[in-house]
């Protein structure tokens, strides 16, 4: 099944038990997930986020174990196994999820993701057939592009004008990786605008790594997460690594704490920030956020969270409390 056709599935509330993602072009599979990650969050909004797992990190018995355990609080979840080649080593692992795959205890969907490869991986055969629909991620034509535009676009709040998208996919000359980043670029650009257009295409230069991340932290400060989330997509398309945001939220709230004791304190580079984040916040509900950080931090390198959900969560949850 081709990736747009089961995300119109998703859409529309189904989720197959079991997915099998492979193919040559690693920029579909990415985008592909971001979005099966939405539609599933909305649709199952108790459980809203996926848990990411590795083979090499977690084992057969840990993804089965998650994939048939039923909970009273969160009966459906979403499971996304990266790097399943690692199986192939072997056959005796890959016959046993294979195996488990056909015994689902609950709703949950299981998503298997196979890394790009020159020779297509016999070991791992018998995974792609228990699963319930196999997708494949082939370099789109033009049209596909344009449609994969359309969902970055709409998942940002935005839509194209007549011809935006086409202009676009001209500048990228037709490379997926180049004009799917570029599209999240513009509805960055467009701002609370909500439309795109010609103009914004030909306003498109490339982002200065670390320009953005004083703006991201003064919009979590101010508590503005509509802003916040728009510029933290700017500053992971420019470059900056996503390590690096993690800390710089972190310190934000750690060093706001300081500022109870000591009004001059805070974070000496963007004390503004601190200052800001310290009349809008109580000490207790920085505490909370605090915590909301480490455990975004712990759940991403546990590999229970891709970074890029869990920078997303922990933004939420700062801007919040």
């Amino acid at each position: 099944m081709e990736p747009l056709a089961l995300l119109e599935r998703a859409a529309a509330g189904e989720f197959p038990a079991t997915v099998y993602v492979e193919g040559p072009d690693e920029a579909v599979k990415a985008v592909f997930l971001a979005e099966y990650r939405r539609e599933w969050a909305a649709a199952v909004p108790e459980a809203p986020v996926a848990r990411v797992m590795r083979p090499d990190e977690q084992g057969v018995d840990a993804i089965l174990a998650a994939y048939q355990t039923v909970s009273l609080f969160a009966p459906r979840e979403l499971i996304e196994v990266l790097e399943v080649e690692d199986l192939g080593r072997s056959e005796k692992r890959v016959a046993a999820l294979a195996d488990g795959l056909a015994r689902p205890a609950g709703g949950s969907c299981l998503v298997l993701v196979e890394s790009a490869s020159d020779a297509t991986r016999k070991t791992l055969e018998p995974l792609r057939s228990a699963c319930a629909v196999r997708v494949v991620a082939e370099p789109p034509g033009g049209s596909e592009l344009l449609e994969w535009g359309r969902r970055r676009l709409a998942a940002l709040g935005c839509v194209a004008e007549p011809g935006t998208l086409e202009a676009l996919l001209e500048t990228c000359e037709h490379e997926a990786l180049a004009f799917l980043n570029e599209a999240g670029k513009l509805a960055l650009i467009a701002g609370g605008n909500g439309r795109v257009g010609r103009e914004q295409v030909a306003s498109l230069t490339a982002p200065r790594v670390g320009a953005e991340l004083p703006d991201l932290m003064l919009a979590i400060a101010a508590g503005d997460a509509p802003r916040a989330a728009l510029k933290l997509e700017r500053v992971l398309a420019a470059g900056e690594d996503e390590g690096s945001v993690m800390w710089a939220l972190g310190h934000l709230v750690s060093s706001t704490l300081t500022m109870a004791a000591n009004p001059y304190g805070g974070w000496a580079r963007w004390r503004p920030a601190s200052q800001l984040l310290a009349r809008r916040r109580r000490p207790d509900e920085l505490v909370r956020a605090m915590d909301a950080v480490y455990r975004a931090e712990a759940a991403w390198k546990a590999g229970r969270l891709d970074v890029r959900s869990a920078l997303e969560m922990a933004t939420r949850e700062v801007c919040a409390v």
